[in-house]
């Protein structure tokens, strides 16, 4: 009778193993489906895993900067739009000048999925609207059309390019040349 429980056992362990490998499998298809980027552009899984268990920790590890915040945060939207209640409760553990630095990041992670997934882009923007927090909608607000954060310049004068400042790096963390032969806008 002991080899007849042992062998119930091993065969309910490898059940076990098999159902979660399946479940692990599923959820990774379901992962793939939501990403609103190329794989180059997107956050890792334990990245991912990271901001879903502790949100403020991205906070820590960026070390409170706004503009890391308002580059970061959007990749890790764009790659899994279901982490958006991570993101409820980032702006609820947020200082308050954090927190249009978050509304910026929500409008360039939709600017990212428009194109690729309009119905993620849609599940932020509704996401977006939906939070009460005045900060993060004036950052949401102010944040670019096209994706880029850039304020949004008025279209009455006729300038359609955003300004470039003069920057000689660019990229999420300035580490990437700027185009020396972009043209540069003159001011009207």
């Amino acid at each position: 009778m002991g080899r007849g429980l042992t062998r119930r056992h091993a065969a309910a362990r490898w059940l076990t193993i098999v159902l979660a490998g399946s479940a692990l499998i599923v959820s990774s298809v379901d992962a793939c489906r939501a990403q609103c980027v190329e794989f180059s552009d997107r956050a890792s899984q334990l990245e991912l895993d990271t901001f879903v268990k502790s949100p403020s920790s991205l906070l820590e590890r960026l070390r409170n900067d706004k503009e890391k915040l308002r580059y970061r945060l959007p990749t890790l939207i764009a790659t899994n739009p279901s982490v958006l209640p991570s993101v409820q409760t980032l702006i609820t553990a947020s200082a308050s000048t954090d927190r249009s630095a978050i509304g910026a990041a929500l409008k360039i992670a939709e600017g990212r999925c428009t194109s690729t997934k309009p119905d993620a882009a849609r599940k932020i923007r509704d996401f977006a609207q939906r939070i009460g927090d005045l900060n993060v909608q004036a950052g949401y607000s102010a944040a670019g059309d096209d994706g880029s954060g850039a304020p949004a310049q008025s279209q009455a004068k006729g300038s359609a390019q955003p300004s470039r400042g003069g920057a000689l790096l660019e990229g999420e963390w300035k580490t990437k040349l700027a185009n020396p032969f972009k043209p540069v806008p003159l001011p009207n």
